[in-house]
């Protein structure tokens, strides 16, 4: 049941206590309880919501950068990827199998920006070896939302 409550949140963090409650056929107190004792144990992390962005008249792009580095001995990752997650601009970091150590994702208002973060604070930290910088052009899907294009009038594309 706890899985399906987290689960349930994970999809829709809109849910109310007594929505949860009515939907695994629970008490509103125990759906209470177990939310408030997940964000005290850090089960729960926060709370967010998807916002295409595309359709806002917000600026701005999102880049995927691979990172390798030389790990240090006795503290392996975890000092360099402390280093990257405190930058402000970086969304999500994550320790990859594969060719390179780390992804982080960043966003910036522009692509000199993002190329700007790189080359000033990412590629200067110690222990960072080389990058790879990946431009996301458009978002299909994202978090298991699927991003639907808005549908075009017919004599807009031509000949009706």
């Amino acid at each position: 049941m706890e899985n399906k409550l987290l689960k349930l949140i994970e999809n829709d963090a809109t849910l109310t206590p007594e929505q949860l409650a009515a939907m695994l056929s629970k008490e509103v107190g125990e759906i209470k309880t177990l939310i408030e004792s997940f964000e005290r144990d850090g089960v729960i992390l926060g709370r967010q919501s998807l916002i295409d962005w595309d359709k806002t008249d917000r600026e701005y792009v999102t880049a995927f950068i691979e990172v390798k580095i030389q790990p240090q001995r006795d503290r392996g990752f975890d000092t360099v990827a402390e280093k990257i997650y405190n930058y402000p601009e970086v969304k999500s970091l994550y320790l990859m199998s594969g060719g390179f150590d780390f992804v982080v994702m960043i966003e910036g208002r522009t692509m000199r920006e993002v190329a700007y973060f790189v080359a000033q604070k990412l590629a200067t930290i110690e222990f960072v070896t080389s990058t790879a910088t990946h431009f996301v052009l458009k978002k299909f899907k994202d978090k298991g939302v699927v991003y639907k294009a808005p549908e075009l009038d017919e004599r807009e594309i031509g000949g009706v």
